[in-house]
């Protein structure tokens, strides 16, 4: 070996040391996680729980950043173009991955090639609401009056292709009835739109609107759930009281830029995994009205891969774009 690949040589190996050193010494200073929506919407609050154990196992302070806008496009695009070192991750929802995508001609990050899954943490149970003063007051109430006066009855959401967007889409599509879409800039906004009466009805994540409810400021109808909810027995499902067959629920997941070393994703996803099984973190979550889940990175890439698929055919007959 000449002297000049011996350098060579040399060098690669230091740098490889000194890779696997970073990442046994991870984390060394606190990491940021990036959730692409509004500030008290259920993704946001979710990541606040959990992140606030593993902050506690891990030894370093964990930041969420809102960064709403763009239907999460914009905060996506931050995770995907930083550094794979740990120190920046996504608190996405299934929206962002594999709704959105699904309404842009040109996309500027793809989620299976730019983003390696850590955990899907937990599922959002979802809940249908009016304000406290309306005549509303089933599923089955809301379809009799759209059938009655088609595109006169309007719902908010937290920007087109949101969640909430494609839920109550799906919800007119389903009933066969006419609903008008207004669009709001977070989910939190279109709760606070729906107890102002400037709409009249969501479809919205219990964490969400769970505030308003408790204050009287607004009702819980239905929840589209195959059951009815531990927190809200008397509460019926959307299936029971009007639209036999209709369920949604939402996911909150964490995500790493693509290339970020495995070891490194797989010590996030223990800590995601010891952070739903710790007591009180677990009984924040269910009380948000959250379901803990935790999932290998394995399984969450085949779900999203699963996910991408379904909400591709269904958007596409539903007919849901970027107005």
């Amino acid at each position: 070996m000449t002297f000049h690949r011996f350098v060579l040589a040399g060098c690669s190996l230091l740098l490889a040391a000194g890779a696997v050193f970073a990442q046994s010494d991870y984390p060394s200073k606190p990491i940021r996680i990036i959730v692409p929506l509004a500030a008290g919407s259920a993704v946001d609050n979710a990541a606040r729980i959990v992140a606030a154990r593993m902050s506690q196992t891990m030894g370093q302070g964990i930041l969420i950043e809102n960064q709403p806008g763009a239907s999460g496009l914009i905060g996506a695009d931050r995770v995907a173009k930083a550094a794979p070192d740990g120190y920046t991750l996504g608190g996405f929802n299934d929206s962002i991955m594999t709704m959105v995508p699904h309404m842009q001609s040109k996309m500027p990050w793809d989620i299976m090639r730019d983003f390696e899954p850590v955990s899907l943490v937990a599922t959002l149970e979802w809940g249908m609401v009016v304000d406290s003063d309306s005549a509303i007051r089933t599923p089955a109430d809301l379809i009799e009056a759209a059938r009655k006066a088609p595109g006169t009855i309007n719902y908010g959401s937290g920007g087109n292709g949101s969640p909430q967007h494609v839920a109550m889409a799906m919800f007119a599509s389903q009933a066969n009835i006419d609903l008008k879409h207004v669009p709001y800039k977070g989910a939190t906004q279109a709760a606070t739109g729906v107890a102002g009466k400037e709409v009249q009805t969501a479809l919205q994540g219990i964490a969400t609107v769970n505030s308003l409810v408790q204050a009287g400021k607004l009702r819980l109808i239905a929840v589209p759930a195959a059951k009815r909810m531990p927190q809200f027995p008397e509460v019926p499902t959307v299936a029971e009281s009007g639209l036999p067959g209709f369920e949604f629920e939402s996911w909150f997941t964490l995500m790493a830029p693509a290339k970020t070393p495995k070891a490194i994703v797989d010590r996030l996803q223990r800590e995601v995994t010891a952070a739903l099984a710790d007591p009180d973190t677990r009984s924040k979550l269910i009380a948000g009205g959250m379901v803990p889940r935790g999932t290998t990175p394995a399984e969450l890439r085949s779900a999203t891969a699963t996910q991408f698929e379904k909400y591709g055919a269904l958007m596409k007959k539903v007919n849901i774009t970027a107005e």
